[in-house]
């Protein structure tokens, strides 16, 4: 009789225990993808202030630039994103010009993953001014890439909030893109030279309109050279992420930001976008303005990548690899 009211007992507290690891378990994945949503007025605010003629297109060493800057670390300060080098400012030489990226650091949560990276970046300059049309000769890059930054911002926010990051995350504003990748190219070195245990990289470049005719929402330059896609449709279970022939053909894989890395690093570090070369004309124009923008898209956009990038930062291994 003791014998089996023994057995008993320990047969209950074995259940007991099991259905409290599962629920734990479950908890866990439910704060993986519980993140508060962006809004597309969120969106807009961001992005008429980036894209503004007050910045006059954010040129590189420009006064339009520092005020963006300004902004950002504003931004980072109120969300609670710590600078990751002594202040927010990574200051390079830009073909003797002096300027900076802005690099936000969320700690990871958990003691043995903290020490992995995920970067999340997208380039803040633009081209300051181009042909005239009018009288406007303000190349405001809202599009290129004021939607990018807007992203980054967005997503700094949403995860500073939830704290659901196991695996530290860089939210980056590179400088000079736009005079040949220079920011993204110093960073990626200096990180390189830190011993960086870098696990992905995720960049955002021209996402303020939808594609035209497709199935998935936006594309990922490289598409080819990893599983990243592949991941993140199973992660969100949707086709999230498709591929872009045009993409491959104009070599976009090493025209963005996401490519010094993928040469410092050798893992996979690639762009989401969705200019696909039909659906908006304004490239390097005065007309790249927030008027063409659509926010709600954007938003959209910007909430299904949080959780499939907050996935990232969680798995117990490094699930995303290079083919």
């Amino acid at each position: 009789m003791q014998k089996s009211f023994i057995i008993a007992l320990i047969s209950i507290v074995f259940v007991n225990c099991k259905q409290s690891n599962n629920a734990q378990q479950q908890d866990e994945k439910e704060k993986i993808i519980v993140l508060e949503k962006t809004k597309a007025s969120e969106v807009e605010a961001i992005m008429n202030f980036l894209a503004s003629d007050e910045l006059n297109g954010r040129d590189t060493g420009s006064e339009g630039l520092e005020k963006a800057a300004q902004f950002v670390e504003k931004e980072f300060k109120e969300y609670g994103i710590a600078p990751y080098f002594e202040t927010y400012r990574n200051t390079f030489d830009a073909k003797g010009v002096e300027t900076y990226n802005i690099v936000g650091y969320l700690k990871g949560t958990d003691t043995s993953l903290e020490n992995e990276f995920i970067i999340i970046g997208a380039h803040i300059d633009h081209i300051g001014t181009a042909t005239m049309v009018g009288d406007d000769i303000i190349a405001n890059g809202a599009n290129d890439n004021a939607a990018g930054s807007t992203a980054v911002i967005s997503l700094a926010k949403q995860f500073s909030k939830s704290k659901s990051n196991k695996r530290s995350i860089l939210f980056v504003l590179f400088g000079a893109e736009e005079r040949g990748l220079l920011g993204s190219a110093h960073l990626a070195k200096v990180l390189k030279e830190k011993n960086m245990d870098l696990y992905a990289m995720v960049n955002f470049e021209m996402i303020g309109v939808p594609l035209n005719d497709a199935s998935y929402k936006a594309y990922l330059t490289g598409y080819e050279f990893s599983n990243m896609a592949n991941k993140i449709n199973e992660y969100v279970d949707a086709k999230l992420i498709g591929y872009l022939p045009k993409a491959k053909e104009f070599d976009l894989f090493r025209r963005s930001d996401n490519y010094p890395f993928y040469e410092q690093f050798n893992v996979p570090c690639q762009t989401i976008s969705t200019f696909d070369f039909t659906n908006y004309d304004y490239y390097h124009h005065v007309d790249d303005e927030v008027a063409e923008m659509n926010f709600e898209f954007m938003a959209t956009l910007i909430n299904h990548c949080a959780p499939a990038i907050a996935k990232m930062t969680n798995t117990p291994t490094k699930e995303i690899k290079l083919n």
